[in-house]
């Protein structure tokens, strides 16, 4: 078998790096110039960077400045080499910008030390004092000054980290920075990626290698390797469960920094709130287009929590979002036929994006008179039930309203709750956990994707998932905006975690589309996810100091989900599943409580009964 690190490699790159590697066209060497510099930081370091320039551009005819700053390299090096595609997309590459990609600090062919989202430093005192804003700020200043031909505006973008180095770009507060646009950005590893409310993805355990090895000197190669993992399967579900507790890790990540970093800080203590972005964010000076996906498994709450938290703290600012019928990352390539799974939302879905939004916000504010008549909306979302797009002035939607969706002992899913108290129990067992998708091919890969939109109908028909199910709808129920399930549960031990599913149930005589990816699944009664997410017992509270649960007393844990605009058609229904574990997807929790359970012992991993009471309800908000 092929070491691991190899699948890394190849995978980090295409999530990341769309934008260089989607084409194969030649239009950029044919009508580019290519520079490459080291520019200075304000505290000596310095960081790698390539200049792109229209071969037209002169001191009649000047570019404005696009630029990407990057941990996945900049390749390919070298000042007569170039990539396939330049920029966001074919199309700005074609419209003329200059475009600049940058190895930010510790990476590749920049010097530095790398730190994992480097924290913000709000007040520096000093020019030892750097973060991404600041690093973001003197790149920019250099640009402006020494890019020839540039008209003096600038925009950034980026997908993934890249988007969260975009979305700490935006505190730069340079003068030159007129549009910013983070895409799938990182937000807080305690609620994205790494992390979803302190549960760990134990899914990217193969991802740490990129992550938490740091590198000798500058360099054009990835220096970083398998780390001694040798898995001998393809099936991550059976290697993950094979390796035991958490603490087992060690064999591969002792020397591992990031892994050490992790499970280290089992709580969102200092160390992970000083790597939470959003509340760094005060009066916003560029214009800002947050993008993300729907069915984006690695970073769905970073675009949403980030504009809804600049919506707070600048309602003034020009603060807009976009959220397509995307995996991560995947509106910036076009696929032709726009599929998630099994799932079809019509044809040349990316081009619209890149043509009628993406484009169109750059060239207003970077070309255009780039006041906030842009002619975009506040939000562009995508209604994943309908598959078509839809505008609105506020997100949540101005028209919305709260309904409550009662968890009934007798397994339907009520908008009264029943009159007697009633409750339904499962057995835990995290020696036997719940598969979080029936594709075992994706389980060893950089990160989760398609059991975004997968059937569910595998955990559904196990006796340790609870199924909720609302009578067939006579008529279409649009859901848009944030969902929160209020569990009211009793728990035979100490700890556990519970997982909320939103599920669309079609209808028996659903179709097949014409693109299905697995010919085996068929769509009629297909149990489409729609939105899940975990929350751990033990962070009920607080994230920053756990509690223990008492054993067979009745106990509050709410779950917020992560917004949807998804519409449930006439004659489909609306089920909840809940859960106590989804593997490999997140590590098992011991259901036993103890103070870290990324150091649990075998002997603490333990079978639990869980009771969800029928005052459980999931509010939700309708839009008519």
């Amino acid at each position: 078998m092929k070491k691991i690190a190899a699948l890394i490699v190849a995978v980090c790159c295409i999530n990341s790096l769309f934008a260089q590697t989607a084409t194969t066209s030649s239009y950029a060497k044919e009508n580019y110039t290519k520079k490459e510099v080291y520019i200075n930081m304000r505290d000596g370091i310095k960081l790698f960077t390539a200049i792109y320039t229209p071969k037209d551009a002169s001191a009649q005819k000047k570019y404005p400045i696009v630029m990407q700053r990057t941990c996945y390299s900049i390749a390919p090096y070298g000042e007569g080499k170039f990539p396939a595609r330049l920029g966001p997309s074919d199309i700005m590459m074609k419209q003329g910008y200059i475009v600049v990609y940058q190895d930010v600090r510790g990476r590749y062919k920049s010097e530095g030390t790398w730190t994992n989202m480097t924290p913000v430093i709000d007040n520096k005192k000093s020019k030892k004092d750097v973060d991404e804003g600041s690093d973001t700020y003197d790149t920019i200043d250099w640009l402006v000054k020494n890019a020839a031909f540039n008209n003096g505006k600038v925009g950034q973008w980026g997908i993934s980290y890249p988007g969260f180095y975009t979305a700490a770009g935006i505190l730069s507060n340079h003068p030159a920075l007129k549009a910013s646009s983070p895409q799938a950005p990182i937000s807080d590893f305690w609620f994205d990626d790494f992390h979803h409310n302190g549960a760990l993805l134990e899914s990217y355990f193969f991802t740490y290698p990129v992550f938490g090895v740091q590198k000798k000197d500058t360099t054009s190669k990835a220096w970083y390797g398998d780390q001694n993992i040798k898995a001998n399967t393809r099936d991550g579900y059976q290697f993950l469960l094979d390796m035991g507790p958490l603490k087992n890790a060690d064999q591969y990540y002792k020397d591992n920094f990031y892994w050490q970093e992790t499970v280290n800080h089992p709580n969102y203590d200092e160390f992970w709130q000083a790597r939470s972005l959003p509340r760094h964010y005060g009066k916003i000076k560029p214009a800002v287009m947050f993008v993300g996906g729907w069915y984006d498994a690695e970073d769905l709450s970073g675009p949403l929590d980030m504009f809804k938290r600049i919506n707070t703290t600048d309602p003034s600012a020009y603060n807009t979002i976009v959220m397509g019928p995307f995996g991560h990352g995947r509106w910036s390539r076009e696929t032709g036929h726009t599929m998630h799974s099994n799932v079809y939302f019509g044809d040349s879905v990316a081009t619209f994006y890149q043509k009628d939004i993406e484009a169109k916000f750059f060239e207003h504010f970077l070309k255009g008179n780039g006041d906030k008549n842009s002619d975009l909306p506040k939000a562009y979302m995508y209604d994943t039930g309908k598959k078509e797009w839809e505008k609105f002035a506020q997100w949540p939607a101005a028209n919305a309203t709260t309904q409550k969706f009662f968890l009934n002992a007798d397994g339907k899913l009520g908008k009264e709750q029943q009159s007697s108290t009633g409750s339904v129990s499962y057995v835990s067992d995290p020696l036997k956990p719940v598969p979080y998708t029936e594709d075992n091919t994706t389980t060893m890969g950089f990160t989760p994707h398609n059991y975004m939109s997968e059937d569910q109908r595998f955990a559904g028909r196990r006796t340790d998932v609870l199924v909720y199910q609302s009578e067939v709808l006579t008529d279409d129920v649009t859901l848009g905006g944030q969902i929160m399930a209020h569990l009211k549960v009793a728990n035979s031990s100490t700890d556990a975690d519970y997982i909320v599913k939103l599920i669309d149930v079609y209808p028996g005589s659903e179709k097949n589309n014409d693109y299905m990816p697995n010919k085996n699944i068929i769509l009629s009664n297909y149990w489409q996810m729609v939105r899940s997410e975990i929350m751990p017992a033990r962070f009920r509270n607080s994230f920053e100091k756990p509690e223990a649960m008492v054993p067979g007393q009745k106990t509050d844990v709410n779950v917020r989900l992560q917004d949807v605009l998804h519409t449930f058609k006439k004659g489909h229904r609306i089920m909840i599943q809940v859960q106590s574990t989804a593997f490999p997807l997140f590590a098992r929790n011991p259901q036993t409580f103890v103070a870290n359970p990324y150091k649990a012992n075998e002997s603490d991993y333990v079978k639990a009964t869980e009771t969800v009471y029928n005052d459980s309800y999931v509010d939700v908000q309708v839009i008519k």
